[in-house]
């Protein structure tokens, strides 16, 4: 069955890169609706915008989406990673500005409040897009691939000259908490050079060390209080990784593979699946399938305590 949230829950904090404080509620919705951001802050144009791979319209350092009004919502990949790893298909979710709160740096308040909430079953099945030949996009030596597999699985790889983060590699399948408990809870990441360089253009702006971001200088790491995982880098990589995912519209079954991938390369995946009917076909999920996905057998507990 499809699912929606048992009742609204508000979220207020500033945005990474613009520093702006929103407001942000998470609606119940009912089947059939899919993810839709509403900016209560817009008037006298079109405020809804439908949180789909087909409305990215940048994804350099985060992933925004936009209506063909220019509305647009940014950093949009983590509460989507959220709702996607509570097994929430269908939500409004209002927000008065141009970026969804930080918060700290993870999906892991917004998953903790969306369950403190509980999730409603819909009458409606769940449909799924099930992978049936590989898709991959290459950038050099940056890699992002599709291909078949039972259920959703995630596979990462990073590798930075910076000895504190260096070469991290994981894999994970994405069934019974695993978002929950392995990812949720890692933060966004970025070298001091790359924020300073952002912030000399009027980027990051919101973003704290230790608050909302793990912060590295080499062989440094600058946030204090240090990691929450030895390998939380390429844990937030998966996190993102299932939130732009999310933007597929339906849960995927398939094994994603990244390799120095970020949010352009995996909107650009799927826009190479969708172009290729070849490649999926949408099944319905019976109670064995809906089983193997990411928000079925979970509770609150499954969310690692944080700071």
């Amino acid at each position: 069955m499809q699912t929606t949230i048992r009742s609204a829950v508000t979220f207020t904090g500033r945005g990474l890169h613009s520093g702006l404080r929103a407001r942000m509620t998470v609606h119940p919705a009912s089947a059939e609706y899919g993810i839709w951001f509403r900016r209560t802050d817009v008037i006298g144009r079109d405020a809804m915008v439908q949180a789909h791979w087909s409305s990215v319209s940048n994804a350099r350092l985060c992933t925004v989406i936009s209506n063909a009004a220019g509305t647009s919502v940014s950093t949009i990949e983590h509460v989507m990673a959220a709702l996607a790893g509570c097994g929430i298909h269908n939500a409004l979710i209002e927000i008065d500005g141009p970026e969804v709160p930080i918060l700290d740096g993870s999906a892991a308040p917004f998953a903790a409040a969306i369950l403190a909430r509980g999730v409603r079953e819909l009458g409606a099945p769940l449909r799924c897009f099930e992978i049936l030949e590989p898709v991959e996009i290459r950038d050099g030596d940056a890699l992002a691939r599709l291909e078949p597999a039972e259920t959703l699985e995630i596979d990462f790889e990073i590798d930075f000259a910076d000895a504190a983060i260096g070469h991290q590699r994981k894999r994970l399948r994405m069934s019974n908490g695993a978002f929950l408990r392995e990812l949720s809870d890692c933060r966004t990441f970025c070298r001091q050079a790359d924020v300073e360089a952002m912030q000399a253009n009027g980027l990051a702006l919101g973003g704290t060390p230790g608050e909302n971001a793990v912060v590295f200088d080499g062989d440094k790491v600058l946030s204090p209080g240090g990691l929450r995982r030895s390998d939380e880098p390429v844990r937030h990589k998966m996190l993102d990784a299932l939130g732009d995912l999310a933007l597929a519209g339906a849960p995927i079954l398939g094994r994603y593979t990244g390799n120095r991938a970020g949010h352009a390369m995996t909107n650009r995946l799927l826009r190479a699946l969708f172009a290729n009917p070849a490649a999926f076909r949408i099944v319905e999920c019976d109670d064995a399938r809906r089983r193997l996905l990411p928000g079925t057998r979970i509770n609150r507990s499954d969310i690692p305590a944080v700071a």
